[in-house]
């Protein structure tokens, strides 16, 4: 089984070089099945209905989310309803929706092969709203997957503190088959194996590549130098990118790994491969 992981999805940019890249990227390196987090999707906060739209007919088979997710609420809870996108699953009790699903991945298109994958996503506690304990989540649904023989297993992990995820893949190496993190929006250089667990602290956002966390510069600029806060806004132009994690599965253990970066002025893909430790 091959997955492939999109990070944080920023507004219209992010959306485009998506549109424009993504099914040919699947095509050439055979991807079976690809995860995007969407928080970001629509306008910088939050995912609409038609944002979801695009996206899934863009070539994306599941979206996840983060401490975004319910910036449209209207929406959300629409999508929420239909399965096919997640928050993160340790909101507490009585919150819509799910950060659990367990998908029927096709993993051989001349034949009627199909293998499980559950999908897991979380949140961080470390600057982050009110959530539950996410490593003790964790271990309780890892357990109970591997009690209904669920090998493959991915966790998008949504933290601002690269120690928590960290964390994650200490309890968890060896267990689940990759852990990829989002929210920072800025990409890591430690995509690895770790004892057979995929691992990548932060796969950075997709969408503007040369302003402030894919927003415009203007408002952070304003709130380092004064205090002051104001909007964020994605600009309607800019340099983009496109970040994606890619992982073999076999059996539930990572076999291969590597990065790519598609850059909107260059036809080229930039590739780094997973260190095995």
């Amino acid at each position: 089984m091959r997955i492939a992981f999109i990070g944080d999805i920023v507004g219209r940019p992010g959306r485009k070089i998506i549109k424009e890249n993504l099914k040919s990227i699947r095509k050439e390196f055979n991807i079976d099945f690809v995860i995007a987090n969407g928080e970001n999707a629509s306008h910088g906060f939050g995912l609409t209905i038609e944002s979801s739209k695009e996206l899934f007919s863009s070539g994306i088979d599941l979206i996840t989310g983060g401490n975004h997710s319910f910036d449209k609420k209207k929406d959300m809870s629409v999508l929420l309803e239909n399965g096919a996108v997640l928050r993160p699953h340790n909101y507490p009790d009585g919150v819509i929706g799910t950060g659990l699903k367990i998908c029927d991945v096709k993993v051989d298109s001349d034949s009627e092969k199909v293998e499980k994958l559950a999908v897991l996503n979380l949140m961080g506690q470390y600057s982050m709203p009110i959530v539950d304990n996410p490593f003790n989540l964790a271990k309780k649904v890892i357990q109970e997957l591997k009690e209904k023989n669920i090998k493959n297993i991915f966790i998008d992990f949504h933290g601002e503190a690269t120690s928590e995820k960290r964390v994650m893949l200490m309890m968890f190496k060896g267990k689940v088959s990759a852990i990829c993190g989002t929210h920072t929006h800025v990409g890591t250089d430690d995509l690895q194996i770790y004892e057979n667990t995929a691992y990548l602290s932060d796969i950075g956002l997709t969408g503007c590549y040369d302003n402030v966390i894919g927003m415009d510069s203007y408002a952070p600029i304003q709130r380092a130098t004064t205090g002051l806060g104001t909007h964020f806004e994605v600009p309607n132009s800019c340099f983009s990118i496109l970040q994606m994690m890619i992982v073999d599965i076999k059996d539930g253990v990572a076999i291969n790994s590597f990065k790519i970066k598609k850059l909107c002025n260059n036809s080229d893909l930039i590739i780094t491969k997973a260190t095995i430790l």
